[in-house]
């Protein structure tokens, strides 16, 4: 009975959360802007998706750039981004397979949201550190594997409050439909937290990492100045 109980609660949630959808990722994006300057001149978001990062980090900067290797999804990034105006960032999108190339740069700040996972962890933090400015800032709002017990309290957390927080960003109503940055490929984590701690702080000296709720964790590192 308390199996059966369980499923029925699980799949109440399931079918409310499909319902109320919201956006992990975009939650985190007030935070992320937090820990950039007021203002700097060029940005490379690592898998942009539809853009929505891209057009914030455009409020303050002069040049932004958007990589992801979906082209119909940069597309759809395109179409939502204003064309450059007077006093406005120029931004570009490029289709490109952050796991082989990057743009060269170098550049003030480096974005990487809910991507580093479907990466070599190892090779794509070095390449995004080759690609940052000295005193440039490198943000990653990433997903890690559940391993111990600290994940798991997390995840248990996350699950009551998920739905609440979907609730309420919905405005107590069903969504017609998902946000279109909810439509790109997804992927399960491989590596833990304490992986990706040990090789960031092995190739970003000084790197702060953090677990956050809603199956998150995030990075900041600063390259030294000149």
């Amino acid at each position: 009975m308390t199996t059966t109980r369980t499923a029925r609660l699980l799949d109440a949630l399931h079918r409310f959360n499909a319902a109320h959808p919201w956006d992990h990722n975009a939650h985190y994006h007030p935070w992320l802007l937090r820990q950039l300057p007021r203002r700097f001149t060029t940005a490379l978001d690592v898998g942009c998706g539809s853009g929505d990062l891209v057009r914030l980090l455009a409020r303050r900067a002069r040049d932004v750039h958007g990589v992801d290797a979906d082209a119909e999804v940069l597309d759809r990034a395109r179409e939502s981004t204003p064309a450059p105006a007077r006093g406005r960032a120029a931004v570009t999108y490029t289709v490109a397979d952050a796991s082989r190339a990057l743009p060269d740069g170098p550049y003030d700040v480096i974005t990487c949201v809910a991507v580093l996972h479907h990466l070599p962890l190892a090779e794509t933090l070095t390449r995004l550190r080759d690609r940052l400015a000295p005193g440039g800032t490198l943000v990653v709002v990433g997903c890690a594997r559940a391993s111990d017990a600290l994940d798991h309290a997390l995840g248990l957390l996350a699950v009551p409050l998920n739905p609440l927080v979907g609730w309420v960003k919905n405005r107590g109503r069903p969504a017609p439909r998902r946000p279109t940055s909810m439509t790109a490929r997804t992927r399960e984590p491989r590596e833990t937290h304490a992986e990706i701690s040990r090789t960031a702080r092995r190739l970003l000296p000084g790197a702060r990492l953090r677990r956050r709720l809603f199956w998150r964790y995030t990075l900041v590192w600063r390259a030294p100045a000149p």
